[in-house]
Order: structure tokens, then C-alpha cells, then sequence
């Protein structure tokens, strides 16, 4: 399955009602859940993202379909990439031409 490391920003709503996100968490593992995907990590992050979550999904449309879910509550904005694992990266290099 794809591996999504999705990057998110509490919106002005999201941090005036910061002490609903351990809800918002189980809220949003129960939508990654219903379109068949598994939260594997979520992490609190200072710096330019308020938080960084590595999600395992059966594909981009059921990935897109939570994003959608998760961001119509209006309390995060995210930035989403697609990611491989090493294994998978160098069996593509692997098959580069010279």
C-alpha cells in the first residue's frame, strides 16, 4: 500500500480549539480507517508544520477522500507527498538505463 507523509497547519479555528485535537486524532484515524488506510505515526512539530503524520493507504483517490473528510472541519491545512521506501526506490534506480 502507499505510504503518504501528510504535513499539517492548525487554521485560526484549529488553535482556538486546540484542547479538541486528541478528539480530532481519533476523528481522523476513524476516517483513515474508513477508506481502508492505518495512521502509523503522528507527531507534533515546531517549525514551519504544526504537525507531521505518516499514513499507509490503499490508494491516492482513498488518500484524497480522507484529506477531503479530514479538512472540511476547518481546523487544519495540510501539504501531502507520496513516499517510498528505500527498498522500493532503488529497485526503480536499479532499473535506470546507463
Amino acid at each position: 500500500m502507499p505510504i503518504f507523509v501528510i504535513m499539517g497547519n492548525l487554521t485560526e479555528k484549529g488553535i482556538k480549539t486546540i484542547k479538541d485535537a486528541p478528539k480530532r486524532q481519533k476523528q481522523a484515524e476513524e476516517i483513515i480507517k474508513s477508506v481502508g488506510g492505518k495512521l502509523l505515526g503522528l507527531y507534533y512539530t515546531m517549525g514551519k508544520y504544526d504537525w507531521v503524520s505518516i499514513v499507509e493507504g490503499p490508494s491516492i483517490e482513498a488518500a484524497m477522500k480522507a484529506l477531503f473528510i479530514f479538512g472540511a472541519g476547518g481546523t487544519n491545512r495540510t501539504r501531502t507527498m507520496v513516499a517510498l521506501t528505500a527498498d522500493e526506490a532503488n529497485k526503480i534506480i536499479g532499473e535506470l538505463p546507463d
